[in-house]
C-alpha cells in the first residue's frame, strides 16, 4: 500500500490570473508566486525578451504565457485578457500592476503638462482599461480578484515630490473602493495594493542619481529599508486567493508603518 500523498495544494490551484508590468519588480515576484501556488499566468509587458523568457522558464504555454502589451490601449489590453479566457478557460485574477515614475514627474511648479499626462495614462487609465476588459469575464463566471496596485502615497503626502504619480494613484485607490463596493454582490473583489517603497528597478533608477532623495524617504520607514519585492507579492497573493474572500474596496498597506508613524532622522 502506497503512502499518503503529503503534497499541499497550492493556494491559486485551478485559477487563471492575469499580471500587467509582470516582466519586473512587483510584477515579476507575483508571477513567479502565483505559479508557485498552482495558477497559470498571462503575463502582460512591453518587454518582450524578459517576459517571453520568462514564460518559458516557468513551464511554458502550459502554464504561462506572455502577451506584448501597451497597457494605454484599449485594443491591446482587450486582447491580453481574451488570451487568458481562450487558452485558459477563465479569468480568475487580475493583477493590474503596471505602472511608471518618471524623473520629469516632479513639483507641479516643474512639472510639465506632457509629463502629467503620461503617467496618467500608465498609471491611472491603464488600470481602467483593465478594469473595464476583465470585468464582463468575472461577473460572467461570478468571481473574481482584482488588484489595482495604489501606492502608500495614495493615503498620505510623499516624501520627495512626484505630483502626477501621487495623483495617480490616489485615483486608483478612489476607483478600486468604488468597484469593489458596486460588484460586491455579483462576487468579484477588488482592492488596492498600497505598497510602501520597494527595492525594484523602478526605485533604484529614481533614486541612483539622487543618494539625498532616497534617503529622505526612507527616514520615514519605521522599519528602516524599503519592502523586497517577495514581500509584497505575498501581500498580493493574499489578495488573489480565497484566504481574503471577505475582503473587498480596501486599501491593503504594505509599508513598513510609513502611515502608521512619522520617524524623525536619527542623529
Amino acid at each position: 500500500m502506497s503512502a499518503p500523498s503529503t503534497a499541499r495544494p497550492g493556494r491559486l490551484d485551478g485559477k487563471v490570473a492575469v499580471v500587467t508590468g509582470g516582466a519586473s519588480g512587483i510584477g515579476l515576484a507575483s508571477v513567479r508566486r502565483f505559479v508557485d501556488e498552482g495558477a497559470r499566468v498571462v503575463i502582460g509587458d512591453l518587454a518582450d525578451d524578459a517576459g517571453g523568457q520568462l514564460a518559458e522558464q516557468l513551464g511554458g504555454p502550459e502554464v504561462a504565457r506572455y502577451v506584448h502589451v501597451d497597457v494605454t490601449e484599449p485594443e491591446q489590453v482587450a486582447e491580453l485578457f481574451r488570451v487568458a479566457s481562450d487558452e485558459f478557460g477563465s479569468v480568475d485574477i487580475a493583477f493590474n500592476n503596471a505602472g511608471i515614475s518618471p524623473p520629469e514627474d516632479d513639483s507641479i511648479l516643474d512639472t510639465d503638462l506632457a509629463a502629467w499626462r503620461k503617467v496618467q495614462d500608465v498609471n491611472l487609465t491603464s488600470v481602467y482599461l483593465c478594469c473595464k476588459a476583465v470585468l464582463p469575464y468575472m461577473l460572467e463566471q461570478g468571481r473574481g480578484s482584482i488588484i489595482n496596485t495604489a501606492s502608500f502615497v495614495a493615503v498620505m503626502g510623499a516624501a520627495t515630490s512626484q505630483i502626477s504619480y501621487s495623483a495617480s494613484k490616489g485615483g486608483v485607490l478612489s476607483m478600486s473602493r468604488e468597484l469593489g463596493v458596486q460588484f460586491a454582490r455579483q462576487g468579484v473583489r477588488v482592492n488596492a495594493l498600497c505598497p510602501g517603497p520597494v527595492n525594484t528597478p523602478l526605485l533604484q533608477e529614481l533614486f541612483a542619481a539622487d543618494p539625498e532623495r532616497a534617503e529622505r524617504r526612507l527616514v520615514h520607514v519605521p522599519m528602516g529599508r524599503f519592502a523586497e519585492p517577495a514581500e509584497i507579492a505575498n501581500a498580493v497573493l493574499f489578495l488573489a486567493s480565497d484566504e481574503s474572500s471577505f475582503i473587498t474596496a480596501n486599501a491593503f498597506l504594505v509599508d513598513g508603518g510609513i502611515t502608521g508613524a512619522y520617524v524623525t532622522p536619527i542623529s
